[in-house]
């Protein structure tokens, strides 16, 4: 009986879950005549994501999110790897001091850093640029901790093995730790994409300009500007352009991102 019970409470929390998703899906598909209809008929369109598409420049806000993403993610690959593996394998004075220190930083909100970090930027002429959105994200406390936790699970005569063939610390890591370590990326990659991808203060206060302006900054102006007002299909169908990509990355990838953390020792 618990356990009916349990499942009927999992069943009915993802339901209300789905329910602002299904809605907007099923808005963005009809028309603007029928948006907000009670009534249920099966009139649907693709002139929503047309009007949408050409009332703001949303490819240009594509390509300045994908390459912000791309660009942290990359950065934050190459940070986290190393510090992840200093901190699991090699002995060093202060070590346990300077990973407490690292773990600090996830307690923190990115948003109490916006104003030093503001100021930062101002100092080095960085404002409205694509590098000042992406330089307080260039390091991930959250990726170190992650690496660090799945690098630990690998076993350490693995690394007596590479030493007896000659290789060295660097060898070891790119050639063994990181290909086996690819669940651990994969999650964290879909972490740190998605939450840039939705990040919106800070690029908001940062970008000025569309050429540099992201699909979040993007989706806020547009859904606020004069001409759209409230028709729900085009807000609902700009938002289905900005989050579909994350839909459907997270589909592809849900299996490797739960096993991830099953794996590294995350509860």
């Amino acid at each position: 009986m618990t356990k009916k019970i349990s499942y009927t409470l999992m069943y009915a929390m993802a339901i209300i879950w789905l329910i602002p998703l299904v809605w907007t899906f099923w808005t963005a598909f009809r028309p603007k005549k029928l948006a907000l209809s009670p009534s249920i008929t099966f009139d649907f369109t693709l002139a929503n994501f047309s009007h949408v598409w050409q009332g703001a420049p949303f490819s240009t806000y594509y390509l300045n999110t994908l390459l912000v993403v791309v660009g942290i993610f990359t950065v934050q690959f190459l940070t986290a790897t190393m510090a992840a593996f200093a901190f699991a394998r090699i002995d060093f004075w202060g070590k346990q001091l300077v990973f407490v220190l690292f773990l600090a930083q996830i307690m923190i909100p990115a948003d109490i850093l916006i104003f030093p970090n503001y100021t930062t930027l101002r100092d080095l002429s960085l404002l409205d640029t694509k590098l000042g959105i992406m330089m307080p994200y260039l390091a991930s406390a959250f990726g170190v901790f992650l690496l660090r936790q799945m690098f630990k699970t690998l076993p350490y005569e693995l690394d007596e093995a590479a030493r007896m063939e000659g290789c060295s610390l660097w060898q070891i890591l790119w050639k063994i730790y990181v290909p086996l370590s690819r669940p651990a990326y994969i999650s964290f990659g879909v972490v740190s994409v998605s939450y840039h991808w939705n990040n919106f203060l800070w690029p908001l206060i940062v970008t000025n300009s569309v050429e540099n302006r992201l699909l979040t900054v993007g989706l806020a102006i547009f859904a606020q500007s004069f001409e759209t007002g409230a028709q729900w299909s085009e807000v609902t169908a700009a938002t289905i352009i900005v989050i579909i990509p994350l839909i459907i990355a997270y589909m592809l990838f849900q299996r490797q991102f739960m096993n991830s953390f099953i794996h590294s020792g995350i509860k």
